[in-house]
């Protein structure tokens, strides 16, 4: 989307080439074809995670309850991001993903792999821990004390929120409008303690840097302006365009319109909750 490319070669012509990413197959063994099960799990090594996921994240445990059978792989994205291992994002039948959790009023983390099996139709149909415990730990907490924010980061695919090479109101889809929305509702949810919004846009690395980082600004600027107009304060807000920078996923592809593809998580504008001191 920061390249110079015919109309004719937007959005569809990418999904029609994303099959291209397929890694080198399934990590486990003969996935069934309704994605139930496998004939033998197998968890990847945390150790090799790609470069910028290996210590692992801290994930939004309130998106990861979202998570259920029947999503597609561009909704489980939009919750928690791609894959944290190298078996591909778009052709493949299975997603890993390295996660930390800390315990509340503690400092200490406990690390989980969680494994996401797709059907035939790459529809999500069953998910894993290991160990098996860490399940427990989206458990909702009892009702008592409310528990204070500290930080909480949303992250939004443009791909999804925009239409091809656009950044304004006008040019945001349906769907793009609806996950807006819905993030107003949740900010305004905790909004008692919510010390500041920072609303960054990213691009990937394709094309022009000055071109990468006004459409970077652009569509923070839009995002917070939605989330505005849905109730979140504006004096608690700013925008930011970084451009290019901090790339989620490295491509190393060669083919021009699945390159593309492969680097759509770069794509994304992130919402930075701040929490009350």
């Amino acid at each position: 989307m920061q390249i110079s490319l015919t109309k004719s070669m937007g959005m569809a012509a990418v999904l029609l080439f994303a099959g291209a990413l397929c890694a080198c197959g399934n990590i486990s063994h003969k996935v069934a074809a309704d994605g139930s099960t496998a004939e033998q799990l197998i968890w990847p090594s945390p150790q090799s995670a790609i470069s910028i996921h290996r210590d692992g994240t801290f994930p939004n445990v309130s998106d990861l309850r979202l998570i259920q059978s029947g999503m597609n792989k561009q909704q489980i994205l939009q919750l928690i991001g791609a894959p944290h291992f190298s078996e591909g994002v778009w052709g493949v039948r299975e997603w890993n993903y390295l996660f930390n959790f800390r315990k509340p009023g503690s400092d200490e983390v406990t690390q989980c792999q969680y494994k996401v099996l797709f059907d035939e139709q790459k529809l999500a149909r069953s998910f894993y821990w290991k160990p098996e415990s860490c399940g427990a730990l989206l458990k909702e907490e009892k009702a008592g004390a409310p528990q204070v924010v500290k930080e909480q980061t949303f992250t939004l695919q443009s791909d999804a929120l925009f239409a091809f090479d656009r950044s304004g109101l006008k040019d945001i889809k349906p769907g793009g409008t609806e996950q807006l929305v819905q993030l107003a509702k949740k900010v305004e949810a905790i909004q008692g303690e919510v010390r500041h919004i920072h609303v960054v846009g990213y691009t990937d690395r394709l094309g022009d840097d000055t071109y990468n980082q006004t459409l970077s600004e652009k569509r923070a600027d839009t995002v917070m302006q939605v989330l505005q107009e849905n109730g979140v304060p504006a004096d608690r807000m700013n925008s930011e365009g970084r451009g290019e920078s901090d790339p989620v996923t490295m491509c190393d592809i060669k083919d021009h319109v699945a390159l593309i593809a492969c680097l759509a998580p770069n794509r994304r504008v992130e919402v930075r909750v701040d929490g009350a001191q």
